[in-house]
């Protein structure tokens, strides 16, 4: 009878944890139809929505996202420029699926196929962009999977550049919610990522290719400014959508939708869900001024200071009313001081709860004074 009891009061508590979990870890403010899906703040990075973020399912182009980042990030490093010319290989001009139709030894500019790129999704410009950087695509892929874990994206496996099906190439939501991110930090992508139609010649006959975009939500969801559309039989429908409303910018990704137009509506159900229940509050902007502090021995007897990076929070809409915003700085500095040397810093609290925090840094650079600078000092302190 013991033992009975024992088997009974397990099985109770068993059930007991059961229905008070799994509930908890279900919970979500609706349901989507995908394989997995998030929603975060771009400024933040903070998750607001999640169905499988870390489940690994193939991406399709959404892989493009990572070969325009890689590509921006080239330009931005001095390595690239837009109007670099690049020849088309056999191996980049043989890739199926959407394509441009680019022929081997045609030369076309890093512009050009950025646009192809963001705008219809060719997987021949995609490759053909990758071996121009690195010399080979296999080469560029080793850079997709070393930037991806930079970037802490630990459910991620590149195998190529464009998306196509192959064996291990796979994402997750959340992974391409990162990526998505870093990319949208690049204010010139924009410009091809909201394009709804443009044009690029091509091929040695130089016929024209008009080029839509495969994101709809560009040209139906107010404020959507990105980002990647992909699709294959195994992926079934993907989409990393972006969208802008006043100082706030939501990403939401869908993963392995059953149709088109099933991403597209879950992922506008996700952005509004973003933009009717939370707000952005700016609380610093960097290189903004915070104030002045006075400087000992220096040339100067005040310093500038500036906050060193961005600071935003993003907040339930109705409670931004109730944070506190506190500037920590010292009574004095000693020169020399350096621009970007920290002075102190900007901490946000709600509640006694810290949100945020970021350096208040040095303007410029303030040279010691010498005791010249000091005597002159003195001297018209007193004929004053």
């Amino acid at each position: 009878m013991k033992l009975t009891a024992k088997i009974l009061s397990g099985l109770l508590i068993v059930m007991m944890i059961f229905t008070f979990s799994t509930p908890q870890a279900e919970a979500q403010p609706f349901e989507i139809n995908a394989r997995s899906a998030v929603l975060i703040d771009q400024a933040t990075g903070t998750v607001l929505y999640e169905k499988n973020p870390h489940e690994a399912y193939p991406p399709a182009s959404v892989t493009k996202i990572m070969t325009m980042l890689l590509v921006m990030e080239a330009i931005e490093s001095n390595v690239l420029t837009l109007e670099d010319k690049v020849v088309i290989s056999e191996h980049a001009s043989s890739m199926g699926g959407t394509q441009l139709y680019l022929e081997p030894g045609e030369v076309k500019t890093v512009e050009e196929l950025m646009k192809g790129i963001a705008i219809r999704s060719a997987n021949d410009a995609s490759v053909a962009i990758g071996e121009h950087i690195s010399g080979t695509e296999e080469l560029f892929v080793q850079r997709m999977n070393e930037r991806a874990k930079e970037l802490g994206m630990n459910n991620t496996n590149f195998v190529n550049s464009n998306g196509l099906p192959e064996i291990g190439h796979t994402m997750s939501a959340y992974d391409i919610a990162i990526m998505s991110k870093e990319l949208l930090k690049h204010k010139d992508v924009h410009r091809w990522l909201t394009t709804w139609m443009d044009t690029v010649v091509v091929g040695k006959k130089e016929s024209v290719q008009e080029l839509v975009n495969t994101n709809r939500l560009i040209r139906t969801y107010d404020g959507a400014n990105g980002i990647k559309t992909g699709s294959t039989g195994e992926a079934l429908y993907c989409l990393s959508a972006s969208a802008t409303r006043g100082n706030t910018t939501y990403i939401a990704v869908i993963m392995g939708a059953p149709t088109t137009q099933v991403r597209f509506s879950e992922a506008s159900k996700l952005l509004d869900y973003g933009f009717a229940n939370y707000g952005t509050v700016d609380i610093a902007t960097k290189d903004s001024k915070v104030g002045t502090v006075p400087v000992q021995k220096g040339v100067l007897l005040e310093a500038d200071m500036v906050a060193k990076e961005d600071l935003k929070l993003l907040m339930k809409k109705g409670e931004e009313g109730n944070v506190n915003k506190e500037v920590i700085i010292p009574q004095y500095v000693q020169a020399p001081l350096q621009k970007g040397d920290k002075i102190g810093e900007i901490i946000v609290t709600q509640d006694g709860k810290e949100l945020g925090r970021v350096d208040v840094v040095a303007a410029t650079d303030i040279e010691k004074a010498s005791l010249l600078d000091i005597m002159l000092r003195m001297f018209k302190r007193f004929t004053r």
